[in-house]
């Protein structure tokens, strides 16, 4: 499946002329009938990255700024059957549903996109994309939030509290709450760096899956972690958060099969290492995480 000059261009026309054949691509759209895939697994293709401003790979800052090529990568992953679904903010979302490329596929909205990369209140997330009343409306599977968790920076305790209300609104609806809680700190230049170490990790994880009240829908989304036995700290379904591409997807996917055999571990949500592959190999890339997460579970 591929974005031909003459589907882009009916797209833009739709966009357009027609606003309301959104709202029907939404009501259209089949859904499965169970987050996992029948192995037990969820593989998701991550594409919230754009809402929030962050739209470098490697040494390229603009790389996921050509929406048609973001599309066209997109495509080329949900055509692997293997690929359960995408994780994407609602203008991506309604792109794909007006492509028809989420039929029977999972579907995550993508929740707090206002944590600008590198703006100054970076860490204060405020909501600015689907609610949880828009995603029983709109038919999805969940909603997915980022807490970034810095001790020193105040605008951690507004996401927090966003966070935990939206876990518990998402909870009454019976959808997944897609958790990413990371734990930063601030260098002596003030950049935000990720604390990758156990005791740091496993604190983040403690904190996510005591939001709300209830966490019988909650999932984690977590980096993979060095030390395995980070994931010993949740009983809650954890899917591997793929996050920026080293330039060697071996090692990457080495990273991920070594956290995808844990036993809370259920899948892979990856996003610009496989949309934006050194060679430029989307589909190999694609099937490559594919056969990890089949050979982990």
């Amino acid at each position: 499946m591929h974005l031909t000059d003459e589907r882009w261009h009916a797209l833009l026309h739709r966009r357009a002329a027609d606003p309301a054949a959104v709202q029907r691509a939404y009501a259209d759209r089949r859904r499965r009938t169970s987050l996992l895939s029948p192995r037990g697994t969820l593989f998701l293709v991550a594409a919230d990255h754009p809402a929030r401003g962050a739209l470098g790979v490697g040494a390229d800052r603009t790389a996921m700024a050509d929406r048609r090529m973001l599309l066209e990568r997109l495509l080329i992953a949900l055509d692997n059957p293997a690929v359960d679904g995408v994780l994407g903010s609602p203008d991506i979302v309604e792109e794909l549903l007006l492509l028809d490329a989420l039929h029977d596929k999972v579907v995550i909205g993508s929740m707090n996109r206002g944590g600008l990369a590198g703006a100054d209140w970076e860490i204060d997330d405020r909501f600015t994309g689907y609610d949880a009343e828009s995603l029983v409306k709109f038919r999805l599977d969940g909603g997915k939030m980022l807490l970034r968790l810095v001790d020193s920076d105040p605008g951690t305790i507004p996401t927090l509290h966003a966070c935990a209300r939206a876990v518990s609104d998402l909870a009454i609806h019976g959808l997944t709450a897609m958790v990413e809680p990371l734990p930063y700190h601030r260098d002596s230049s003030g950049a935000l760096v990720m604390r990758k170490d156990s005791a740091s990790l496993q604190r983040a994880i403690t904190i996510a899956s005591g939001l709300g009240i209830t966490s019988a829908h909650t999932w984690l989304k977590i980096p993979a972690p060095e030390d395995i036995s980070v994931l010993d700290a949740t009983t809650l379904p954890v899917v591997v958060l793929g996050g920026a591409p080293s330039g060697d997807v071996h090692a990457d996917l080495t990273s991920w099969g070594s956290a995808l055999r844990h036993d809370v571990t259920r899948g892979l949500v990856v996003g610009r290492s496989l949309l934006y592959p050194r060679n430029g190999d989307v589909a190999g890339a694609v099937a490559a995480a594919a056969r990890v997460v089949r050979e982990a579970r």
